[in-house]
């Protein structure tokens, strides 16, 4: 049998496409999906003809599109391109104006697409999803949508369950299931890849990942940055529905679901749906006990007075949250009685996501001193500074008897893998390009994941739950708001 080389393994699933993005000319398209695939050119892994369409509302520029992008196809991780490497990418990218979704506006594309038929079409939404629903019908009228066409859709889609199923509804006019790649671009940052290896691949930590032995999870994504330019989309939606419904809910499920039977999209995605339906919903009494809503006012950032969330939206009886914490179950044999607990804010600190997997004290404690020994955690910092620790009792050295303290076992990305770590948008990108969907959502899992922020949402307009103000640059919410047995709030962030 013939060896199969490093280059057709990459290769062997990939077929020529293009692939059109919508918002091309936008923020997200020229900092993280057109950088992507410079990047996955630049390490072979696109050696097949392919073409980068981005769509325009405005009057093709091409010069000006091109000065934005390439200061962010430039540097990555320290390193600079070289302009020859840089232009042979661009080469492939074509500014295309396609000012309203009809059939019209849209000749320019059908033109440029149906010089490649043999290719497959992948539609990228880098839209408000209000948008998602038009491009598609006129896609479909276009006859651009066809068996091996895939569409990928941007959060938010949509703003709770009955707009998202609406969203949905108009997608599947076009495509199918399968062809459709919800995407959460947590999912391809490598600490949350590493999660599943870190599980499934090690007996130590699957034999303990139970009520028996964890003792609560944390999940934290602070962010040290307000609005910027998001006020408009971020008073709609507020810390809940941006980060928590997508982001932090994904990372719950990655934690706490049943190993799939294979590692493939379906099998996977049937676990987390598992974990989302088992996830305990909140109601009128649990809510004031078990969250906590809050909005940055006047502080300090990195030294700097910056403004509150009213000043830098302009919109002063706003009502909008940019801080959540929650504390949740998931109702099944494996977790029953752990506490999950969820929190997400603006204007922290300082900016860092990880997972903290608490573990239970140790039975009995026979050193002479008494001393407290500290539980194990296990600690997986997604950002930044990607690691993994562990963290142990160890005896301090020297004699007079048994001292000890609590070190960590550090498992440092950057020390331990000195190449460049791929963007989580490239991972993803490479995903649909190949057809594997296990990091992107299904629809009943989306279903699911609406079904319990919902049990929040109308918990919180059913007790009329008032936001707690914080200072920016703090950690929000302080313990004066708190009662003895909800200190968990604020306590338990690590930094």
């Amino acid at each position: 049998m013939k060896a199969t080389t490093k280059n057709q393994a990459q290769t062997e699933r990939f077929q020529p496409f293009n692939i059109v993005v919508f918002g091309g000319d936008g923020d997200l398209s020229i900092r993280k999906i057109l950088p992507a695939l410079f990047h996955r050119d630049l390490d072979g892994q696109l050696n097949i003809p392919y073409n980068v369409v981005a769509i325009t509302r405005k009057t093709p520029d091409i010069k000006g599109f091109q000065e934005k992008l390439i200061p962010f196809l430039e540097v990555s991780d320290h390193h600079k391109y070289s302009r020859a490497e840089i232009d042979k990418f661009l080469q492939k990218v074509h500014l295309i104006q396609a000012e309203n979704s009809n059939t019209a506006d849209y000749k320019d594309l059908s033109a440029f697409l149906n010089q490649f038929a043999d290719y497959q079409n992948i539609y990228y939404y880098s839209t408000p999803s209000s948008a998602f629903g038009p491009i598609t019908q006129t896609l479909k009228a276009c006859g651009l949508v066809t068996a091996t066409s895939k569409v990928v859709l941007e959060k938010p889609l949509g703003h709770s369950l009955a707009s998202s199923d609406a969203i949905n509804a108009e997608i599947t006019q076009a495509f199918d299931e399968h062809q459709i790649y919800r995407i959460d671009h947590y999912l391809g940052k490598e600490t949350v890849q590493n999660l599943m290896v870190l599980r499934f691949a090690n007996n130590l930590f699957e034999r303990a990942w139970n009520a028996e032995n964890i003792e609560s999870v944390q999940i934290t994504v602070a962010e040290s940055l307000g609005v910027e330019k998001r006020a408009s989309y971020y008073d709609q939606s507020g810390a809940l529905l941006d980060m928590v419904q997508n982001h932090l809910l994904q990372l719950l499920c990655l934690v706490a679901m049943e190993p799939p039977v294979l590692l493939e999209a379906d099998e996977v995605r049937n676990e987390k749906l598992k974990v989302l339906k088992a996830l305990r919903p909140l109601n009128k009494k649990t809510i004031l006990k078990d969250t906590v809503k809050g909005q940055y006012t006047r502080g300090k950032s990195n030294g700097v007075q910056v403004n509150s969330y009213l000043e830098d939206i302009e919109k002063y009886d706003s009502k909008t949250e940019t801080f959540v914490a929650i504390k949740t179950y998931v109702d099944n044999w494996r977790w029953k009685g752990v506490p999950f607990l969820l929190r997400t804010g603006k204007r922290m600190i300082k900016r860092y996501s990880e997972i903290v997997i608490n573990f239970r004290e140790v039975k009995h404690n026979i050193f002479p001193s008494k001393e407290k020994l500290n539980n194990n955690k296990l600690i997986i910092r997604l950002q930044p500074e990607e690691r993994i620790e562990l963290i142990q009792m160890t005896k301090i050295p020297g004699p007079g008897g048994y001292r000890y303290k609590p070190i960590a076992l550090k498992l440092d990305y950057n020390d331990s893998f000195k190449e460049r770590f791929p963007e989580a948008y490239e991972r993803l990108i490479i995903d649909v390009i190949r057809g594997n969907q296990t990091l992107f959502m299904r629809q009943d899992e989306l279903q699911a994941a609406w079904a319990w922020i919902e049990s929040v949402t109308s918990s919180w307009k059913a007790a009329n739950m008032p936001n707690v103000l914080y200072e920016a640059g703090t950690w929000g919410p302080g313990d004066d708001i708190l009662n003895d047995d909800e200190t968990w709030i604020t306590k338990t962030w690590r930094e």
